[in-house]
């Protein structure tokens, strides 16, 4: 089956569903990534403070998919920041990868306090977009007055913002920043995943009583409501897993649609909490993570 596609700003396509391997395993992800490739997935999101970026490789490689087929997204961690160090960090990705070219390259996190570090590391996404060694850069995690800030300082509207979106936090004001920009909004912990392991004091998305009640109307579990809410307001997805059954069930989500009541009482269980650290405590004295070369 083929996935509806997204137009980026410039002209580039993205699947609307991809799939995500955050916290998976180096071990686990060529396995995973092979599942979600035979499952018809051909977006793949990783990034380099995952340590799993060689994975992601492998499956590739033994996928036998032409590379023409595939849409590969990774992200520059926040010690690779500033000019040259950015730079380099391509090539390092590049390299685990097993590509010449990479579709999506994004900045992870923007840093606050140092704010010159991610925009000398923005202008070397943009030197990589001009000389062709990557299709479309974008950043993740950037709030409206940081993209404020880039776009004063740079030259190139970023592709995508990746962020974390699901009902217990849709972070609407930010959604409508990005549109206003022409940046795709690209949901992390689309299915809420993160309010399982990080703060489960809303209870589990996946068994919310709306949720459930819209997914058994429509024949379909909460994840795949959850899913297609994203997707028919615009945002591209990257639902992970390492169980082959919920790779295959969060691919099945395009033969239904939900009504616009069914999409407004979905909004309407965001409780306004971040899940993931607040974006203005990122610093590298608190989250560095030292990159290595392969």
């Amino acid at each position: 089956m083929a996935i509806p596609q997204i137009e980026l700003n410039n002209g580039i396509h993205i699947p609307a569903l991809g799939f995500g391997v955050y916290q998976t395993p180096p071990d686990e992800t060529a396995t995973a990534v092979e599942t979600a490739l035979s499952t018809g997935y051909r977006h793949i999101d990783t990034a380099a403070a995952y340590l799993n970026e060689s994975g992601v490789g492998e499956a590739i490689r033994r996928s036998g998919i032409d590379r023409s087929e595939l849409f590969i997204e990774t992200k520059i961690w926040i010690t690779d920041y500033g000019y040259d160090a950015t730079l380099h960090a391509f090539d390092k990705a590049a390299g685990k990868l097993g590509v010449e070219q990479i579709d999506l390259l994004i900045l992870h996190q923007a840093l606050p306090g140092e704010f010159n570090l991610t925009i000398d590391a923005y202008k070397a996404l943009e030197r990589l977009l001009a000389d062709g060694k990557v299709k479309a850069i974008g950043v993740s995690n950037f709030m409206p007055d940081h993209l404020a800030r880039l776009l004063d300082a740079t030259s190139v509207v970023p592709a995508v913002n990746q962020i974390e979106v699901h009902p217990y936090f849709r972070q609407s004001a930010l959604l409508d920043a990005d549109a206003e920009h022409g940046i795709v909004s690209q949901a992390w912990s689309p299915i809420g995943g993160i309010t399982f392991y990080r703060d489960g004091s809303h209870g589990s998305t996946l068994e919310d009583p709306t949720l459930q009640k819209i997914g058994a109307a429509h024949e379909k579990t909460t994840a795949q409501v959850m899913l297609r809410w994203h997707i028919q307001q615009g945002r591209q997805v990257i639902p992970k897993s390492v169980t082959p059954s919920r790779i295959a069930e969060n691919f099945d989500v395009f033969d239904f649609e939900l009504t616009n009541d069914e999409l407004a009482s979905i909004d309407a269980l965001d409780t306004g909490v971040r899940g993931g650290p607040e974006p203005e405590v990122i610093t590298r004295e608190k989250f560095g993570l030292t990159i290595p070369e392969a």
